[in-house]
């Protein structure tokens, strides 16, 4: 099943009594990451952890997907091993030749299934557009500290979007971003990363790179 929102797979956590609220504050510089990696590494991936105090305007969900009880949650599956076979075996089916047109035809009730994966298109503006920050400014997230050492605070797992100059080819990737200030990010990304690639060609160019 597909989750209409973040607040329903949280919801649903809370009836499977697999999230914990925590409504005293905790300070989002090494606080929450030091609770979260002691309950992670606890048995069973621990619970998930809501931290509904934590300075900001913004609760903070930790170690939703830590165990995998809550990775079955999220994907809508009973088994994860199941569904990675699934996945196998469908994609030797795709690969293995087909030497008629009955082959050919056994495929279809695979490919529907797989169709019924990819996420629905659907037009509009979505709930997370009804708030507008016209001044956008980022130090108003909790954007969280992981470590004493650390530069920072660090977006761990931004969804970055890229495009080529030339061929206008789209790249999405996961780097880390450190927070400088309200508008300002560093982008921690290897030389061999297609982002980087990216950003190399606009730079000959001298040109910005949209983000």
């Amino acid at each position: 099943m597909a989750w209409k929102d973040q607040q329903a797979f949280i919801e649903a956590l809370e009836k499977a009594n697999e999230l914990v609220r925590i409504k005293t504050y905790v300070n989002p510089h090494l606080e929450i990451a030091e609770i979260t990696d002691r309950i992670s590494k606890s048995g069973g991936g621990g619970k998930a952890l809501l931290f509904e105090n934590t300075g900001y305007d913004f609760p903070v969900l930790m170690n939703a997907y830590g165990s995998e009880r809550r990775m079955c949650m999220a994907l809508g599956v009973s088994d994860l091993d199941e569904t990675a076979r699934e996945i196998e075996d469908l994609f030797k089916l795709i690969a293995a030749p087909k030497e008629s047109m009955l082959d050919k035809l056994k495929l279809l009730p695979k490919l529907g299934a797989f169709a019924s994966w990819m996420p629905a298109v659907k037009k509009g503006r979505g709930a997370c557009q009804e708030v507008v920050m016209e001044q956008p400014d980022m130090t108003k997230i909790p954007v969280i500290t992981c470590w004493p050492k650390d530069g920072g605070p660090f977006v761990t797992l931004p969804v970055i979007h890229t495009k080529d100059p030339h061929t206008q080819s789209r790249n999405v990737g996961m780097y880390r971003m450190q927070i400088f200030g309200p508008t300002l990010t560093g982008m921690h990304w290897h030389k061999h990363k297609v982002s980087a690639k990216h950003f190399s060609e606009y730079k000959k160019m001298g040109k910005k790179m949209p983000v």
